[in-house]
């Protein structure tokens, strides 16, 4: 009776804790801003097709300045690029795959190492033993020669983007997942729950996760940053998303045979990496800070 008692108590405070730290959002104007800036380049990305943009792929007028005038009377807000297509319009279509994309793998990556890691933490004995040996293999390659590896062998896609972005941070996210299962494994309300008799799957999934959700969350952030990242790096390397699918580490590579003559096609793309990387990294500043004053 008592372990049930203690066991009701616990969810109540968790989903408590949970909104209480969503309220608490407006009081960090560090999170606020990093959201902000999210949300900035996630409407864009939803309003997109209903936008008046020219086509993201149309060969307007070549080499075509910000602010210049273009033939049909309509203005070419961030110039056009040396194909004569519209860089507004391939910036914020481009935000629409970036957004896609690193959302998807930072996802799919953190659902393979939160089962991961919450099996090694438990369970442990040969459990923890095998994925910590996988997971150490995986870390031991040095990031971008795992993503160069997965990508050209299995050709450029955004579900090989995934794989790729899930083989080399999964490993990191279940060493997270299994230090904190292995602090809050021995809680009260784990030992209630043994108590009643609930299986191991029912601990790990609706137990231990959702207790361990705080720095999770904040890594996350971090993450969908890192992912961003990754995205562009392997566009600048033309190992990202097929043509003709606009891509800001592309346009970024694009330009290189160029020259400065170019600079504006190279700035622009450069600046809504850094802008939508740094909402993430501000959102997760925020956010640990409200984790501090709970």
């Amino acid at each position: 009776m008592t372990a049930d008692v203690q066991n009701n108590d616990a969810s109540p405070s968790a989903i408590g804790k949970f909104f209480k730290s969503l309220g608490l959002l407006r009081e960090s104007p560090i999170a606020i801003f990093g959201l902000a800036l999210i949300l900035f380049w996630v409407i864009l990305a939803i309003l997109a097709p209903v936008l008046p943009l020219y086509d993201p792929n149309a060969p307007l007028e070549p080499f075509k300045f910000p602010m210049s005038e273009a033939r049909d009377g309509g203005l070419y807000w961030l110039g056009t690029d040396h194909k004569g297509r519209d860089i507004l319009s391939r910036v914020i279509f481009g935000a629409q795959q970036v957004l896609i994309w690193a959302t998807t793998a930072t996802a799919v990556a953190y659902i393979v190492g939160m089962l991961m890691g919450v099996v090694a933490g438990y369970l442990g004995g040969w459990y923890d033993e095998v994925i910590s040996f996988i997971s150490n293999v995986l870390l031991s390659f040095p990031v971008i020669v795992l993503y160069i590896i997965i990508i050209t062998y299995l050709g450029a896609t955004g579900f090989n983007i995934v794989l790729a972005v899930t083989f080399a941070s999964a490993p990191g996210i279940m060493r997270i997942v299994r230090g904190l299962v292995l602090d809050l494994r021995t809680r009260d309300y784990i030992f209630a729950a043994q108590t009643r008799g609930e299986s191991a799957m029912y601990i790990m999934l609706v137990e231990l996760l959702p207790n361990a959700r705080g720095p999770l969350i904040v890594d996350a952030c971090l993450r969908l940053g890192y992912t961003t990242i990754t995205i562009a790096m392997l566009g600048y390397l033309g190992l990202g998303l097929p043509p003709p699918d606009p891509d800001w580490g592309k346009m970024i590579a694009e330009t290189q045979p160029l020259g400065s003559f170019a600079g504006h096609m190279a700035v622009v793309p450069a600046a809504a990496i850094s802008s939508l990387v740094l909402g993430f990294n501000l959102l997760a500043d925020g956010l640990r800070e409200i984790s501090l004053k709970d």
